[in-house]
């Protein structure tokens, strides 16, 4: 049974910046596409930032120039480095690993909120 763990989120003012972690416990994920959505109040889920099992990554246009994805394939963990951060990031963010006719696993969501 694969579990994903999520950590890192919590409350940072305007501006600030936070940085996501997400763990998969099987390795059988290291080659996975990586990514993280994320779900503000009142909206639906939407993707942010997707990054392929070559490296190429892929940003929302809300999120480009102030989010980085990034992997480190052995554990293996996706990473979401979160800058200049603005009340409209606030949400919950979800990690994901995801491999062609395979089940997609998800974490279970961490908060984030950007308030002073």
């Amino acid at each position: 049974q694969v579990q994903v763990v999520e950590s890192g989120g919590g409350l940072v003012p305007p501006g600030g910046s936070l940085r996501l972690s997400c763990t998969a416990s099987g390795s059988i994920l290291s080659s996975a596409a990586m990514g993280w959505h994320r779900q503000a109040p009142g909206k639906q889920r939407e993707p942010i930032a997707l990054i392929t099992s070559s490296g190429a990554t892929n940003y929302a246009d809300s999120v480009k120039g102030r989010f980085t994805v990034s992997r480190d394939n052995p554990k293996p963990t996706v990473y979401l480095q979160m800058s200049s951060l603005k009340p409209e990031d606030t949400g919950v963010y979800y990690c994901y690993f995801s491999r062609i006719n395979q089940p997609t696993y998800w974490g279970q969501g961490i908060q984030v909120t950007v308030s002073s």
